[in-house]
């Protein structure tokens, strides 16, 4: 063994000592504060006896923790991950009360709810301990990463870049979901995201491109990951032939989705050539997965996106902390919809309900896994990841664009972008990050807050049917409620809207400011001849009322006062669809080219001067049709890559970009000639490296208080607090391109 073996093993084992000390002191300090908890003999026993039962105490839990906690965790997987989150204190407790059990003539005694609160606290001290030492040895941190990495190319047949042929760039690319263009702006002009206002002050630029009609995430990040968003009218709509609903974020729909655009394009999809896809719908062709939604129906241990929560709650440090965090943002959201309330604000949503768990679980379960398992694949070298973060997205539907709690959000998604550029520092390969987004938030009272009724209680006055005296409320398609549905194994949206029951009564569906009915009973697409002779007030009722801007029917464009303009007549729709800016006659007429295309689109109307519009669900904050800021999603890239084009329009345009800029990096992508392949566990992927690397993902930051991070760690955790590394504010020129 050479000098610098002796020299690592040295101050590892120095550190490891450091950690068990001060747990025999924290240990020590708890067993005198709390009355339920002793280290000593019913008879009594000299401080020197105390002490070493500290220490035995101490060190078993910390190898109960090391060894223990992942065969637990494993064991668990098939409980749903909300309730693992769950599970955490009390399995941290029961570790500690097995290492009591384990001191010699009984001296470890602590009552079972006790028990709980000392592991945390422990786990909680020694973590901010080896944070602390880690620090003070970054070389030792650096040579932990590479030593993780190399070991995960060899078993993965990787070459080594340190000593063959250096790397080519990597591309990671981070999608922050919902943050519009301006929002950026606005966000790094006002300080809120340093990180990312550093980058734009040095060696990024951004600037904005144009959703196609439908401004979701199922439309962009198909296009996006595969090319391809042919036929997505919508966030859900009917089909005729099969008569069922498809719904973006249904595991079923998203599998489907992702299939036709494989076989229309030919090929796997942007991350098909050694890539990892973390926390979208789609997979991107990605053989590494995590928390992908197009595969969590599959069944089958190999297949479960699923076991990307495996690869994080493995270590206890990382599992104690996400439950106290998860804990902290729920009391948060009670708090802060309470407070709209009392001031009475105006728009207002429901708030009540499962809401409060879905927010946490977005702005922090699947924030933590997401962003642990991003820092594995780029410890692994891997070619390309593309990563969703929906924090951002799931809050403004709620609380609207702009605010304080959406703030607040972009601030903790900045710190997590600040750490994965640290990290990026220490990976085996050099990695070029880009930032985009798949839509922008447009804000405004929802139909039903402003109108009194919903767009099916309209359409079902319009054509002459019974409309309950009570208004009933939409529900929103938020994509974090799919994911939380799918981390419970339950069904996302099935029932009645799913399977439509046969008949003449029309389908109304939401998604957004996006209304679309359907006539099951007419087969093909209805034409505007046969519909008004079914139903001759509807298209008339529905064009005239105030909250609607437009509407799409066979080819034609209705507006109010019986203004008609044809798709196929060059200028018409143009001059119609005017207010909703460049682009929305071009997005129009590709939307009625789908073969699944509704009988009637509905769009919702649209201010330009205060931005606001009126989602035909229960969202303040809202994306899915033309109008405002939704539709001005942004794409942020380091300037070594070429420039993406002047006019981006649709998310298959943006696509195009990150192709070639993969190719730019490492060569032409291998197109897809046989099935797309089985992804593989995340959790041998990331596991290890998300155990050492992750420690500051989730550390609380300043103001907000997280869990304790769990279990004596006898290893060192990467330095800094998820606040530290963030670049200097710049500020935003008022221009189509930051630079």
């Amino acid at each position: 063994m050479g000098r610098g073996r002796w020299r690592t093993a040295g101050s590892a084992l120095v550190r490891v000592l450091l950690v068990w000390a001060v747990s025999t002191l924290t240990m020590l300090a708890l067993a005198g504060i709390l009355p339920d908890f002793r280290l000593q003999s019913d008879d009594g026993d000299s401080i020197t006896q105390i002490g070493l039962t500290a220490v035995w105490a101490a060190g078993a839990f910390g190898l109960l923790s090391a060894l223990v906690w992942p065969v637990l965790v494993r064991a668990l997987l098939l409980v749903p991950a909300l309730v693992l989150g769950l599970l955490v204190f009390f399995l941290n407790g029961s570790l500690l009360l097995i290492a009591l059990s384990l001191i010699p003539d009984g001296r470890g005694e602590v009552a079972p709810e006790t028990a709980v609160v000392v592991a945390a606290v422990m786990s909680a001290v020694a973590s901010a301990t080896s944070t602390a030492l880690a620090v003070r040895d970054d070389e030792a941190y650096r040579r932990r990463l590479y030593r993780l990495a190399d070991r995960r190319r060899r078993r993965q047949g990787r070459t080594d870049p340190a000593r063959g042929a250096e790397a080519p760039p990597g591309l990671l690319m981070l999608q922050l979901d919902g943050v519009g263009y301006e929002e950026l702006r606005r966000a790094c002009a006002d300080g809120l995201m340093p990180t990312v206002a550093g980058l734009l002050d040095g060696s990024h630029r951004a600037r904005s491109w144009r959703t196609d009609w439908s401004s979701q995430t199922g439309a962009s990040q198909l296009g996006i990951l595969h090319g391809s968003n042919f036929d997505v009218p919508a966030f859900r709509w009917y089909e005729k032939d099969t008569g069922e609903v498809m719904v973006c974020n249904r595991p079923t729909s998203a599998a489907e989705l992702q299939r036709r655009a494989v076989g229309r394009t030919g090929d796997g999809g942007l991350l098909t050539l050694d890539g990892a896809s973390r926390g979208n719908l789609f997979s991107g062709g990605a053989d590494q997965l995590a928390l992908v939604l197009s595969v969590s129906a599959r069944r089958g241990r190999a297949n479960r996106s699923r076991a990307g929560y495996f690869a994080y709650f493995s270590d206890p440090a990382n599992a104690v902390r996400t439950a106290g965090s998860f804990v902290t943002e729920v009391v948060r959201e009670i708090v802060q919809s309470l407070r709209a309330r009392i001031r009475g604000d105006r728009p207002r949503v429901s708030r009540g309900g499962l809401y409060p768990l879905i927010r946490a679980f977005a702005t922090v379960v699947e924030r933590d896994v997401v962003v642990a398992a991003v820092i594995g694949d780029m410890l692994a070298g891997r070619s390309a990841v593309y990563a969703d973060l929906v924090a951002y997205d799931e809050v403004a539907h709620h609380s609207g664009p702009r605010g304080r709690d959406t703030d607040r959000v972009l601030q903790r998604l900045d710190r997590s972008l600040a750490l994965i550029a640290r990290v990026a520092e220490h990976a085996p390969r050099r990695y070029r990050i880009v930032l985009l987004s798949d839509h922008g938030q447009s804000p405004g009272e929802t139909f039903l807050g402003r109108y009194g009724l919903t767009l099916k209680d309209l359409v079902r006055a319009g054509c002459g049917l019974p409309v309950s005296r009570r208004a009933g409320r939409t529900r929103s398609g938020a994509e974090a409620r799919a994911a939380v549905l799918a981390a419970l194994h339950r069904p996302v949206e099935e029932g009645e809207e799913a399977h439509p029951g046969p008949g003449s009564e029309p389908v109304v569906l939401a998604s957004g400011n996006l209304g679309l009915i359907s006539f099951p009973g007419i087969p093909g697409r209805a034409s505007r001849e046969r519909i008004e002779r079914a139903h001759p007030a509807l298209l008339a009722t529905l064009a005239n009322h105030p909250g609607v801007g437009f509407l799409l029917v066979d080819g034609v464009v209705l507006g109010r006062d019986a203004r008609a303009a044809r798709l196929d007549v060059p200028g018409e729709a143009e001059e119609l669809l005017a207010p909703f800016g460049p682009g929305a006659a071009r997005a129009v007429r590709r939307t009625d080219t789908f073969p699944h295309v509704a009988d009637v689109m509905v769009n919702s109307a649209y201010d330009p001067r205060t931005g606001t519009v009126h989602a035909f669900e229960e969202q303040i904050g809202s994306h899915g049709g033309l109008g405002g800021e939704q539709g001005h999603p942004f794409l942020m890239w380091p300037t070594e890559l070429s420039d993406p084009g002047e006019e981006l329009a649709g998310a298959e345009a943006v696509h195009a970009v990150l192709r070639r800029w993969l190719r730019e990096a490492d060569g032409p992508q291998v197109p897809l000639t046989a099935p797309v392949p089985v992804p593989v566990p995340v959790g041998e992927a990331v596991g290890e490296a998300v155990a050492v690397a992750v420690g500051d993902v989730v550390a609380a930051p300043a103001g907000e208080a997280g869990g304790a991070p769990a279990g004596p760690s006898m290893e060192e955790t990467p330095p800094g607090d998820g606040n530290s590394g963030s670049l200097p504010s710049a500020g935003v020129p008022a221009r189509d391109e930051i630079r």
